[in-house]
């Protein structure tokens, strides 16, 4: 008898790097294709060096190719399934739910596309086409095909006999879909009130009508927002005339809000969310050179500024030492401002209609906690150097860059996302951009004031 799959814990990761040390890859094997889940296996195998990954893939069986694959990143997939020949791709991908193979099969190349759709008998070759149709952030392109649709006017007992024939049911299926006869989404049919009525009593008196449903071409992020303010587990996915199309189901929306999840993280740093945390040397240089080249161009700017005022920080050396804590403090006062409207946006809270106040919020805020550091940061530059002027200087300069960073870290996001820009991705090197120099001009040019 075959052993349970089993959750990969602390000690059997060490087990098994102990063993892929020592050489003991009998074990290893045996533990992949016996002892652990598909996902835990995918999970170990992202969690190792290059090397040690194409060796844990071959000792992954063929018949268990398939339930690995779906849980890798699409980066490693491809790397992987290129190595394939069509038909062990066919052979893996055989057994995936469909929504499942759609997703990997953006990722393949036409040729093992054409293989894969060959080999599936029509019905389930349509329902892919119809997957594939839209795209991966839609509602349609997460969507299952897999649905059990029962009429309205049939009895509960009818629906307990039609459930019976099936030797098991879709995964994850809390409700029954009523729909037409020309398949038009009517309401929901619970499994509890399936259980729970009169058997004799017909559909339509114990169905839901008012029941969330899903348009194939809503995004799918919103799609994971109704999920979490309606407490789904699955949803009917429907088109613009309200033909039942398929489901989504909430392991699906979990990748959805783990995806945003790591995009949001990830773009603060100015990298892809599908970065491999194990990848190759020359590939993770290459990526990061990107955004460290946009950086020393925004440091460039920064400073120009300062070499505006070589003359003035020549005679007053006390401004090279002070500028560093104008700059920092607008930094953090604009991040928290953008943080903030970033987290906004993706809970779908900012509207035109509250910007507004918003921006006044965070403007008074920005005035408040500039006062405030400007008084503690006047009085020790004042102790520290025994120079009045300097206190007065960097006091004013930090009421100027706070505000400043309020608001750029308040309009920057709309903005942005208005120009087709993602304000996770370019809003930190923007803003940090904007403080510095506002920051270094204010500091500067208020001590050349005062000194010359």
């Amino acid at each position: 008898m075959a052993s349970q799959p089993q959750e990969l814990t602390q000690t059997q990761l060490e087990f098994l790097n102990s063993a892929l040390s020592s050489g003991e890859l009998k074990q290893v094997r045996r533990m992949m294709n016996g002892g652990l889940k598909g996902a835990d296996v995918a999970h170990l195998i992202e969690s190792s060096p290059p090397k040690v990954r194409s060796l844990l893939w071959n000792l992954v069986d063929p018949e268990n190719e398939g339930e690995v694959l779906q849980y890798l990143s699409y980066e490693l997939q491809e790397s992987f399934l290129r190595e394939m020949d069509p038909e062990e791709v066919v052979a893996a991908v055989e057994n995936l739910d469909i929504d499942d193979l759609a997703d990997m099969m953006q990722h393949l190349p036409s040729t093992v596309i054409s293989e894969v759709l060959r080999s599936m008998d029509q019905q389930d070759r349509e329902r892919l086409e119809k997957v594939l149709s839209y795209p991966e952030d839609t509602a349609g392109g997460l969507m299952n095909t897999d649905t059990i649709t029962v009429r309205p006017d049939i009895s509960i007992e009818a629906v307990l006999r039609y459930l019976r024939r099936h030797s098991e049911i879709p995964a994850m299926t809390d409700s029954l879909f009523v729909v037409s006869r020309k398949d038009d989404f009517i309401g929901v049919l619970p499994l509890t009130k399936v259980l729970m009525s009169d058997p004799d009593i017909s559909v339509r008196e114990v169905m839901i009508t008012d029941s969330v449903s899903i348009r194939a071409d809503t995004e799918d992020t919103e799609v994971a927002k109704l999920f979490e303010r309606h407490d789904l587990v699955s949803a009917p996915v429907i088109d613009d005339e309200g033909i039942l199309l398929g489901r989504i189901t909430i392991d699906d929306v979990v990748d959805v809000i783990r995806e945003t999840s790591d995009h949001s993280l990830m773009s603060m740093a100015g990298l892809d969310e599908d970065a491999d945390t194990f990848a190759p040397v020359m590939k993770t240089a290459k990526r990061r050179a990107v955004w460290l080249g946009i950086n020393l161009i925004t440091a460039f700017i920064a400073s120009s500024v300062i070499g505006m005022f070589e003359a003035t920080i020549q005679k007053v050396v006390a401004l090279a030492v002070l500028m560093p804590i104008v700059a920092s403090m607008g930094g953090i006062a604009g991040s928290q401002a953008l943080t903030l409207v970033i987290r906004g946006q993706a809970l779908g809270q900012l509207e035109k209609s509250n910007l507004k106040w918003l921006l006044n919020r965070e403007l008074l805020v920005g005035v408040m906690n500039g006062l405030l550091w400007a008084v503690v940061i006047g009085l020790a530059a004042v102790f520290w150097f025994d120079d009045k002027v300097i206190g007065i200087v960097i006091a004013c300069a930090i009421v100027i860059n706070l505000i400043a960073a309020a608001l750029s870290g308040t309009l920057l996001p709309p903005l942005l996302k208005a120009w087709g820009i993602d304000p996770a991705l370019a809003g930190s090197v923007i803003l940090t951009t904007i403080t510095d120099v506002i920051g270094f001009m204010s500091f500067l040019g208020l001590a050349t004031l005062f000194y010359f």
